[in-house]
């Protein structure tokens, strides 16, 4: 991935929703009080879109809105939702003021594909840690492959989530048509209780390491559970967007036999293009600067880096984000 360019010069003030939970409220001036050329948050308040409650995205979304209400003027709040699809759709109608999202999404976002009609009015703060793509499977199901999900009942993640669209490219990926699968359209929390009562076959979930809800999954049902490596899908995944990578998932994540390879898509904090650029300057900055408190909350963070942030191609970064990492770089 390369370092993306300026989009130039982008409008002034973005408005910013009064509760988490979304909708289109009055609205205060996130960044009002600071000069637009400075590197300052100002004040107001500031919303962040998540995810699955027992996911990354939400704990570190947590996380961000105590840092950022505790170093800045702002009263940020961060909320629940169904994750990258969604949140983007939020993020553009003014709903939220921050959303996280995978990188494959926001780029279909930008290009106008997929789940979206046209090109998204949005760009980055940038990419802070990836997302690790988890196949994981009951050992009584038969399924060694994501070519085995044929005639299965396989949870792909909460609707308009980034999950379901890794799952359903995974699916086409590997020869099936939609109809092949008996998909379950189901947040995490509900994925884990059918894989335990025995209700699913096996789940895709794209997430940080570790994932709570998984490493309950794990502990609970043990070597009745397995991790697939879905690798050998990733050349046609990279056909689809070029954003996908290959990682390994560490044994010791789960307390598991071995390491098992891993399809990864880097995460990015997406924000409408007319935040004020002292604003996403300011939360840029603060994120770098207080990635020990980040990493508190959970180790995905350690990933936040001024170097890496700048890795967002094709999603464009925020002229403000650009400019604060350019100066922590330097």
């Amino acid at each position: 991935m390369k370092r993306t360019t300026s989009l130039g010069t982008l409008a002034l003030a973005g408005a910013l929703a009064l509760s988490a939970c979304g909708g289109q409220q009055e609205r205060n001036a996130a960044g009002a009080g600071a000069d637009e050329s400075s590197c300052e948050a100002g004040s107001g308040r500031l919303n962040i879109a998540t995810g699955n409650s027992t996911g990354v995205y939400f704990v570190v979304g947590g996380g961000l809105a105590k840092v950022i209400s505790a170093e800045t003027d702002l009263q940020a709040t961060s909320a629940e939702t169904g994750a990258s699809v969604q949140n983007i759709e939020q993020v553009v109608a003014g709903d939220y003021d921050i959303g996280f999202s995978l990188a494959d999404t926001a780029a279909d976002a930008i290009n106008g594909e997929a789940d979206f009609d046209g090109p998204q009015d949005v760009s980055t703060l940038g990419r802070i840690y990836s997302n690790y793509t988890q196949v994981v499977v009951r050992a009584d199901a038969g399924i060694d492959s994501v070519e085995d999900f044929k005639g299965k009942r396989i949870s792909t993640g909460s609707p308009q989530s980034g999950t379901e669209v890794i799952a359903n490219r995974l699916i086409e990926a590997a020869g099936l048509q939609q109809g092949d699968v008996k998909a379950q359209r189901l947040d995490l929390t509900k994925t884990i209780d059918g894989m335990k009562d025995g209700s699913i076959d096996g789940l895709v979930w794209s997430g940080g390491l570790p994932t709570p809800a998984l490493t309950d999954l794990f502990t609970s049902l043990g070597a009745k559970v397995e991790l697939l490596d879905v690798t050998p899908l990733l050349p046609k995944m990279q056909e689809v967007n070029e954003v996908y990578e290959e990682a390994t998932i560490p044994a010791a994540t789960y307390e598991l036999d071995e390491d098992v390879p891993s399809i990864v898509v880097p995460n990015v904090l997406v924000v409408r293009n007319d935040m004020p650029e002292n604003l996403a300057c300011a939360l840029t900055t603060l994120m770098v600067e207080k990635k020990d408190d980040l990493v508190a909350v959970h180790p995905a963070a350690k990933e936040i880096d001024a170097e890496t942030m700048t890795q967002t191609d094709p999603i464009p970064l925020h002229p403000g984000s650009e400019r604060a990492l350019e100066d922590l770089e330097g």
